[in-house]
């Protein structure tokens, strides 16, 4: 007897390729990636750079590696520090990695849902000279923002933040898992948000649909040290154009489709919010990441899971609810109806 059907809102990583996006792949055009041969990655990194505003791009297999390379592409080993918001994305998903990769202290900043200020900035830097203090040199934004609930920064505070960094002499770089998510909610073009940042990375393998590959963008010359540190780490691959091709197909076919995944949110949050003991502020909910609080959040989840509702947990015992390609509005309406039931019992 079959189960319970399964909605999966636990992230838009769990997007499966469709069947328009397999076929693109089996029938892209290869060669050697690591020869810089295969023409499907050689367009999408031309393509994602133009995207983004900058000189070129790099095609990597995750998001985190993006983070990675562009935190060791910044920071020097030996006490320098990067600024970011205590629920970023290398505090809190990449176990580690800043540290025991680039050396990096990490200066974590209690922003608003993710997103903090040109003040907050300047408050944190350090003593320039000190011997006794690290050396601030990075600043990341994380657009949109993730466990902040999917909010989207401010084109002017993206701005400031830059313009404090510049004034200090600081890298700048733009964690862009879900930039596009925040271009579409703003009308914003990506590259204005890009703008200013030496690199600045695009996601495939959330709302956009593809089953992996994100590309890291900045000028030439930190590319080309990019390349190296993708070698390093294992990072370089073969005939990677039939990953390329699926972020192509993405770009062309599941960008404007967003709006559909944020209207979900929108509509899932307001469902939410009108239930009993659920904590949730819909209008905070901007893109496709709803965040919300129940009594019994561990309860909650093991009876949605067991009619098929799938969710992820959230700083402070809260619990995530992320909508995507692979989630219909009908799938919504059913997700409430259990959310209901689990709080009903």
């Amino acid at each position: 007897m079959a189960g319970p059907e399964r909605i999966n809102l636990y992230s838009d990583t769990q997007t499966r390729p469709s069947p328009g996006m397999r076929r693109a792949m089996a029938e892209a055009e290869v060669a050697d990636e690591q020869r810089r041969e295969d023409p499907t990655v050689n367009a999408l990194q031309e393509r994602v750079a133009e995207l983004l505003g900058h000189e070129a791009g790099l095609f990597l297999p995750s998001g985190t590696m993006c983070n990675a390379i562009a935190f060791r592409l910044h920071v020097r080993p030996g006490g320098d520090e990067a600024i970011l918001d205590r629920t970023a994305h290398p505090i809190v998903a990449e176990a580690g990695g800043p540290a025991a990769i680039s050396g990096a202290m990490l200066n974590p900043l209690d922003g608003d849902d993710g997103r903090f200020t040109p003040e907050q900035v300047r408050a944190a830097l350090r003593e320039p000279g000190s011997r006794y203090l690290p050396r601030s040199r990075l600043v990341s934004v994380e657009q949109t923002t993730n466990m902040g609930g999917g909010r989207v920064w401010p084109l002017d505070q993206v701005r400031g933040v830059l313009e404090v960094a510049r004034e200090h002499g600081l890298r700048a770089h733009l964690d862009g898992a879900r930039l596009m998510n925040a271009s579409v909610a703003s009308g914003v073009a990506p590259a204005e948000f890009a703008a200013g940042f030496d690199t600045a990375w695009l996601d495939f393998s959330k709302g956009l649909g593809a089953p992996v590959g994100a590309v890291l963008c900045g000028s030439r010359e930190l590319i080309e040290e990019a390349w190296r540190y993708k070698q390093m780490w294992g990072g370089a691959l073969r005939q990677a154009g039939v990953l390329a091709a699926a972020c192509v197909y993405a770009l062309d076919h599941n960008v404007d489709r967003l709006a559909e995944d944020h209207a979900n949110a929108r509509r899932l949050a307001k469902g939410l919010a009108s239930l009993p003991g659920v904590e949730l502020d819909p209008a905070k909910v901007e893109t496709n990441i709803v965040i919300f609080s129940v009594p019994d959040p561990a309860g909650f989840e093991r009876r949605c899971a067991a009619e098929g509702l799938e969710l992820s947990h959230a700083p402070g015992g809260r619990l995530r609810a992320v909508t995507h390609l692979d989630v219909s509005a009908g799938q919504i309406e059913r997700a409430l109806a259990i959310a209901r039931r689990a709080l009903d019992a």
